[in-house]
């Protein structure tokens, strides 16, 4: 199964790999999830996981395993489908891939895609997805 994963879902899992947001981070090392990217949101996930907070968590080598897994394992694609007016502009990258891919979109941030926002995309919780897979 292929879908847009938000960095909030992933980080979550990371750090609580007995919660939903782990069992998506289960389903993405066991080959079961096929992440979807494009450039912007593998940025983000570099930007994010590097971020000298998670160095009580990880280990800069852990990291570095995780993001190169995520660029050789996941779905790349340009998006061609642009949104405005979302609640956080920076959350764009995620929709506009998982609608150009015609795939879910998993977030921890339900709120910040709102139905009216996201046209046809399926946008779910971590707990609502892990019941599909």
């Amino acid at each position: 199964m292929k879908a847009v994963i938000d960095t909030n879902v992933l980080v979550s899992g990371l750090l609580n790999p007995h919660g939903a947001p782990g069992h998506i981070v289960d389903g993405l090392r066991t080959g079961q999830l096929l992440p979807v990217v494009d450039d912007r949101i593998l940025d983000e996930y570099v930007r994010v996981l590097r971020r000298p907070y998670f160095d009580r968590y990880f280990s800069k080598m852990d990291r570095d395993h995780l993001l190169d897994y995520l660029t050789h394992n996941s779905e790349y694609i340009i998006a061609t489908v642009r949104c405005n007016n979302l609640p956080d502009p920076h959350d764009a990258p995620f929709l506009e891939t998982a609608l150009t891919a015609a795939v879910p979109l998993i977030t921890g941030n339900q709120k910040h895609f709102p139905p009216d926002k996201v046209q046809n995309c399926k946008v779910y919780a971590p707990a609502e997805f892990i019941i599909l897979l």
